[in-house]
Formats: C-alpha cells, sequence, structure tokens
C-alpha cells in the first residue's frame, strides 16, 4: 500500500496526513465534503483535494476518517473500487461497518486524541489494526509500522473496550480539568496554577503503571469532614455534588481493596 487517499478532513484525517507524508507516503488527495477544511489537510499532505465523488482518485488504500455514523451511509454512496483496501479510523466502529461488497475491508485506529492545527508526534501513537483477512492484515500491519512503533493488532470488542478507556482518560479528565478551572476562577486564580498538580499526576500514574496504587486525596482517606466540606461549596451545582460524591466513593471502594 504506497498510495492513499484520505476520505474525511478532521482532526483524524489532518493527524494522518500529516503523518504520512511526514513519512514519505504518497497521500494522492483528501475527499472531503467541507471545502476549506479539504483544501487546508490537502496543503498539509502536499496533495489534490476534491469533494466530487466521480473524481476520487485510484489509490491502495482509501482511509476513511469521518464520524463513525457517517462510515457506513458514506461508503454505500462512494464509487470506490471494490477491491481497493478501505480502512476506518473508528475506534467504537465495528470492521463491519464498511460495506461487505469491500472484500478488502480493515481498521487503522489511533489511540490519541487530535485537534486541528495541533501537531503530535504520530511514531508514538498505539495503532490498532484488524482485517478481513490474514494476508490483508500482515500489510496493513506493515504499513502502520511505517507510521507508529506500537502497533496492535486486536478485534473489534478489544478495540472498543480500548476507546472506552480513552474517553474515561482522556474526554472525562479533560471535562474535570474545565470544572477545576471554573472552581479556580471563581476564586479569582488562573487555570494555570494547577499545571504542576496535572502534570506530577499524569507522570505518577504513567510511570507506576497502576495509577490505583499511586491514588491520594480525601476520598483515599476517606476524609469525611473534608468531602462534606467539598459537597457543600458546590451546594448550588447539583450535578458536579453528584459527580464529586460518586467518584469519591469509587476511590474508597476501590483502593480499599488494596489496604
Amino acid at each position: 500500500m504506497k498510495s492513499v487517499v484520505i476520505i474525511g478532513s478532521g482532526n483524524v484525517a489532518e493527524g494522518f496526513a500529516r503523518a504520512l507524508h511526514q513519512r514519505g507516503v504518497e497521500v494522492r488527495q483528501i475527499f472531503a465534503r467541507n471545502p476549506e477544511r479539504g483544501r487546508k489537510v490537502a496543503q498539509i499532505a502536499a496533495c489534490e483535494w476534491s469533494n466530487e465523488p466521480s473524481c476520487i482518485a485510484k489509490a491502495d488504500l482509501y482511509l476513511v476518517a469521518v464520524s463513525d455514523s457517517a462510515i457506513t451511509p458514506l461508503l454505500e454512496s462512494l464509487p470506490l473500487p471494490e477491491e481497493a483496501v478501505v480502512a476506518h479510523t473508528a475506534g467504537s466502529q465495528p470492521l463491519e461497518a464498511i460495506p461487505s461488497r469491500f472484500a478488502n475491508r480493515a481498521v487503522l485506529y489511533p489511540l490519541q486524541t487530535f485537534t486541528a492545527g495541533r501537531e503530535v508526534d504520530f511514531s508514538e501513537i498505539p495503532l490498532f489494526v484488524e482485517a478481513a483477512n490474514e494476508a490483508l492484515l500482515a500489510d496493513v500491519k506493515s504499513f502502520a509500522k511505517q507510521l507508529s512503533g506500537t502497533v496492535i493488532e486486536s478485534d473489534s470488542q478489544i478495540r472498543s473496550q480500548a476507546h472506552l478507556a480513552g474517553v474515561v482518560v482522556c474526554n472525562f479528565v479533560n471535562h474535570l480539568y474545565a470544572v477545576g478551572a471554573d472552581i479556580m476562577q471563581g476564586a479569582g486564580l488562573p487555570f494555570s496554577t494547577l499545571a504542576p498538580l496535572i502534570a506530577e499526576t499524569a507522570r505518577k500514574a504513567i510511570e507506576s503503571g497502576d495509577p490505583s496504587a499511586v491514588q491520594t486525596g480525601p476520598a483515599k482517606r476517606n476524609d469525611m469532614v473534608t468531602i462534606e466540606r467539598h459537597l457543600g461549596m458546590l451546594a448550588d451545582r447539583p450535578e458536579l455534588q453528584e459527580i464529586y460524591k460518586k467518584l469519591s466513593q469509587n476511590i474508597w471502594k476501590e483502593t480499599s481493596k488494596r489496604d
């Protein structure tokens, strides 16, 4: 698989476009509905772009980086050659999200968060791969190794579990950062004041390999005086009160098993 057409122009498509171009893989085209984004991602990959289905370029691999719900209907509507290798990049969608008329179906799922205009080191991103048959899987793994030093063969169930874990440690945690920023703002303090705490917490979790073993805080100590004080401070925000309470209960339950 020496040539690629990327279908999509969102954050994941941009991440793949940049990584493929940097590693010398030929990106022949970006196919995108959004002209502004399509042109921008095509510029990153130094290739052309199109939003006209009849003008999709020929390639060895069609990499589908669109929203989960759009994968199947989009591929059902596009005139791609049935013998082509077609791979989607979704963590929570099965291989079968690609219509069965494509015998060479595959998945290339990067376990990472992507933001437009922000570059990440793709070589450090775990790439989960799956394919319709063993021969194709070997080709997909070889292709993936051009991009990442960590290529993991997995079925849809394992990949979905990794995606779920990713949502918890990325999307949920980032939301809690936003909550913390709001609380700090109420105290007249900048979010940056929390930066050393956030960085050390992440370092400890990663270096330990077992985040539960380095858990700290009032819930871990079952410090009900502090917990009740915090719940009182959230009295005007009952939804956050409930989140605080549930997380504290779960921390105590899980960490007390270790003691």
